[in-house]
Parts: structure tokens; sequence; C-alpha cells
């Protein structure tokens, strides 16, 4: 056979082989530039979706060129089977978990324990919710890291939400039996009120050997500022106590230092400047928590707003029923356009 022939032979048994690779492998490449790359400002739980996808494009395409190849039957059925064996085997090895925090995922989404925005406490981890995705949930804590905490982590734990209506915070502080516990519960009061806490409340904790324990509490309706809060709750108790003349320590302490009766040690007043903005510390931390919270408002106002139109929709009249039907469709489209930011990296 003439090397002419050959050539042509072995080119018509790849030929068919050689197309249906590069046509899939354009297919796969088009839909990960459409589906993913272009896509990558979007969060882990809308990425997730067209992850699945691409999975499922990549199996299509690699069944579709095995069958391309110039084998047998026999040969063929033997390879699919080989690729499908491979294929369970990968699902066996990570389904367990997978699909475990698939449906704690979709669990935490039916019971809305949380939402974007909110600072929850699990086990030693504290932070503010940025995104509740189908596999994990990701806070950001207060030294400003994102941390993912499987959901399945999430719901075999208590989880502590602090309510947006209001929390309380509060201080320990421990002072001398000499004075006496009315005139604390006045001062510590004052000092609850003068940081911007309403309510406040005095707790005895403990009567101690040198000291007595005392507990000062208010609520913050304001929780978005709940670190600073804390800050200025210590802060303000300092300087009422010392404007007083009350010192903070247990009489113990003249045990291991000692020092002239009637001294005091208590620092020296100074002037100090106002705070100029209570939010500054949490607009750091809290950044893309933030973010979160802010999008996640926007879109509930948006479905509240389509909820609306939709019920005017049923007695308008047809000139309205087109300018309703356009703003629905605007405010739909408004909604599925709202992506969730990447933090910056800087």
């Amino acid at each position: 056979m003439p090397i002419t022939e050959k050539i042509i032979n072995v080119v018509d048994v790849f030929l068919p082989l050689l197309l249906t690779l590069i046509i899939v492998v354009f297919i796969l490449w088009l839909a990960h530039i459409v589906l993913i790359k272009r896509q990558d400002d979007l969060g882990n739980e809308k990425l997730f979706s067209r992850q699945l996808s691409m999975l499922g494009l990549t199996i299509a395409g690699v069944l579709t060129v095995i069958l391309a190849l110039p084998v047998s039957e026999s040969s063929r059925n033997q390879i699919i089977g080989l690729v499908g064996l491979v294929i369970s085997g990968i699902f066996a090895f990570s389904s367990s978990t997978i699909f475990a925090n698939l449906l704690a995922g979709i669990m935490l989404r039916v019971t809305k324990p949380f939402r974007a925005g909110d600072f929850i406490q699990v086990d030693d981890f504290f932070g503010r919710v940025v995104e509740r995705g189908l596999l994990d949930t990701e806070i950001q804590t207060e030294v400003r890291d994102l941390v993912a905490l499987p959901n399945t982590f999430m719901i075999t734990r208590p989880i502590s939400v602090t309510r947006s209506s209001g929390t309380i915070i509060f201080t320990t502080l421990s002072l001398g039996y000499d004075i006496h516990h009315s005139k604390v519960d006045d001062l510590l009061t004052q000092a609850a009120t003068n940081c911007g806490l309403t309510d406040a409340f005095i707790h005895i904790v403990e009567l101690g050997d040198f000291s007595v324990v005392y507990k000062v509490s208010g609520k913050l309706e304001d929780v978005k500022s709940l670190i600073s809060s804390r800050t200025r709750l210590n802060r303000e108790v300092l300087d009422v106590l010392h404007d007083n003349q009350i010192e903070i320590m247990s009489p113990s302490y003249m045990n291991q230092r000692p020092m002239p009766d009637g001294s005091k040690v208590i620092p020296t007043k100074q002037k100090v400047k106002k705070e100029q903005n209570t939010h500054a510390v949490e607009a750091i931390v809290f950044d893309k928590a933030e973010e979160a919270e802010k999008i996640e408002t926007e879109k509930e106002q948006i479905k509240e707003q389509v909820a609306t139109l939709q019920q005017k929709l049923t007695d308008a009249s047809d000139e309205k029923e087109m300018v309703i039907k356009k703003d629905i469709e605007k405010l739909n489209q408004q909604l599925s356009n709202m992506k969730v930011q990447k933090p910056n990296e800087d």
C-alpha cells in the first residue's frame, strides 16, 4: 500500500477524534469564560451552581471524546466503564462531607438563624456574617480576617446571634469593701449612661476575701458599634470612678507595695478629646460584612417593591399593567445583577 494511502487512512481514522476534541475543548473554554471567569466577583453561593454546570459539561465532554475514539465498541464500553468507576470512586470518597455540608446549608436557609451582617458566636469564633454559602458560612472576625466555617460545623454547635434590635454589653471590676455599694451603683450607672447605654443595671457578682466584684450592664441599641462601645464603657467606668476619688484595685495591693495612709492610686485628670467617629473601628474591622449586610438589605427592599407591584398588577388597567410589568422586570434585573464584592486584599 502506498504511503499516501496509509496517511489518508490514518487521517480518516483520527480526524473525527481530532475534530471532536477541538470542539469539546473550545466549548469547555467558552463555558469557563462565560460561567466562571467573567463572574469571579460573584459570591461562593452563586458560583457554586455555575461550577456544578461546568463539572457536568466536562463529564459530558469526556464521554463525547470517548465515543469518538477509533476503537471497537467493546473497548469503548470498557473505557466508559472505567471512567464511570473513577467518577464513582471520587464521589464515594468525597460525597459524605460535601453532601453533609450541602444539606446543612439548606437547613440553615430554612431555619434562618442569622442573616448577612449579623454578629454571631460559634464556639470560639466571633464575627459578622459576610456570606451564607451552600457549603460554608463566611464570617469576618474582630481582626478583619475572613473565616469560612463548614455548614456542618454550624448546625452541630450552638449559635449565639446578636439581635439587631439591641444587645447587652457589660464589664466587671473589683472595688474595696470600704466603698458603700449604693455609691458604686450610682457611679457605675452614670458611666453606662455616659457611653450611650440604656436601661443600665448593676450586679454584685462576688463578695471576695479582699474586694467586691461588680458588673455593670446596659442595652446597646446600635449593635454595629459593639466593639467600640465596649471600649467606651470601660473608659467611662475609669473616668467616673477616678473623678469621684475611687481607686480601682483590690485592697490586697497594700500587702504588695506599702503606701502611706490615705494615699490613692488615681491618675491625674487629663483633657480628653471627644470621639469624632464612633463607627470608625467597626467600619475598618467589618468592612466586608457591612457591604454584605447592605446588599442583603437592598435585596429585601427590592423584593418588597416587587411584591407590592404584583399586588397592584391584579387591579391595574391595560396601560398601567404594561408600566407595572416593566417596573417589575427592571427590579428583577437589578436583583439578579447584585453581586457580593470580594474583600480588598491590601
